[in-house]
């Protein structure tokens, strides 16, 4: 069977999902979470257990391609038979590649937000337990647009922070847009569980796009009044699988220059349901949508530098407070006292339990 990579027909195989609910349970010992989360892996991760990153591109190399249908076997309720029936048969049926959406500008934002989406979800969520398109978060939003167009010419399965950058690339030229990421860190039998959307705004109404194995857990329509209204909705969704919401994070709007060499700012307000009270969790979320509020009314910060300003990075004008700087540790919000880490159970690598 081919490997993925240069079209995206042979991907079959990565968007057979596993018939009931199947936990991951790789090799790997997984590191220290507190250090995942500063260095931007904390969505590397499946229930506490990793999975992989093709971190050799496109088309993917043959140990690559191997270990990901070994990893199938480990994940899968059938075990290495549905790899061996996959991979032995001689016709398996031709899979359509999506037509990436494309707008009249009289198309009202709404009708495109489900237009996006709907391109999301015919990609497919990855249940193969290997990543298709490695994403760094510390990378400009240049070569993040330049993975998103990678991801539309492929058309492989994907997970759900690649679902974001791919949200981001497709809404750019939606300039009354307010784009920003959404991250979710749930408790569910001993083991904590990671997703992340993107959250939209507009006309004052907040919605997200994304992807999930739970239909209600990936795209809200922009009909929600307040940005805790949303929360509470994604919130309420969890408590329906039997997770418990333990941490939010929020970031910045995200610029709709594809070409700027700003970072994302994943995590300014960091929110732990644990410390906070209902009434504060929701004020916290309301400071958080006012912040963004004003610094997209008043343009702080100088504009967004692009590859053509490069040399301006480095002017003097740096050791101003500018919003690309904006993510260090000490700009974040956490709320309340650095909680001490969690203590992790090991997973039940015999047992399956739901993931979202």
């Amino acid at each position: 069977m081919p490997m993925p990579g240069g079209g995206g027909a042979a991907a079959a195989a990565a968007r057979r999902p596993p018939s009931g609910e199947a936990v991951a349970a790789a090799a790997a010992v997984p590191r220290d979470e507190e250090q995942q989360e500063e260095e931007g892996e904390e969505d590397l991760r499946d229930g506490g257990v990793p999975f992989f990153v093709n971190r050799g591109g496109l088309p993917v190399d043959e140990p690559t391609w191997e270990r990901m249908w070994r990893h199938v076997g480990r994940i899968h309720p059938e075990g290495e038979r549905v790899a061996q029936r996959i991979r032995g048969a001689a016709d398996l049926p031709k899979i359509p590649i999506p037509s990436v959406p494309a707008f009249q500008p009289s198309t009202p934002i709404p009708e495109r937000l489900e237009a996006v989406q709907r391109y999301i979800r015919e990609l497919q969520y990855n249940h193969t337990g290997t990543q298709f398109f490695e994403i760094k978060k510390s990378r400009p939003l240049t070569g993040l647009m330049d993975l998103a167009k990678e991801m539309t010419k492929e058309a492989l399965p994907i997970k759900c922070l690649e679902a974001v950058i791919l949200g981001i690339y497709l809404t750019n030229n939606m300039t009354t847009l307010d784009r920003f990421p959404i991250s979710f860190k749930t408790h569910f039998s001993g083991n904590y569980f990671r997703h992340i959307v993107l959250g939209v705004n507009f006309g004052g109404r907040y919605g997200a796009l994304g992807i999930s194995r739970r239909e209600e857990l990936m795209y809200k329509a922009p009909v929600f009044r307040t940005l805790s209204e949303l929360i509470f909705d994604f919130e309420e969704a969890y408590r329906r699988c039997w997770h418990t919401l333990k941490k939010v994070k929020l970031g910045h709007c995200v610029s709709h220059d594809p070409h700027s060499v700003e970072q994302i700012e994943w995590k300014h307000s960091i929110l732990d349901l644990d410390k906070l009270t209902r009434e504060d969790f929701r004020k916290e979320l309301e400071r958080h949508a006012r912040d963004m509020r004003l610094k997209i009314g008043k343009g702080t910060g100088p504009p967004s530098p692009t590859k053509d300003r490069k040399k301006d990075v480095s002017s003097p004008q740096r050791g101003q407070a500018s919003p690309h700087r904006r993510n260090s540790r000490g700009d974040r919000r956490p709320s309340g006292e650095k909680k001490p880490p969690d203590s992790k159970a090991m997973p039940d690598l015999n047992g399956y339990q739901i993931r979202v």
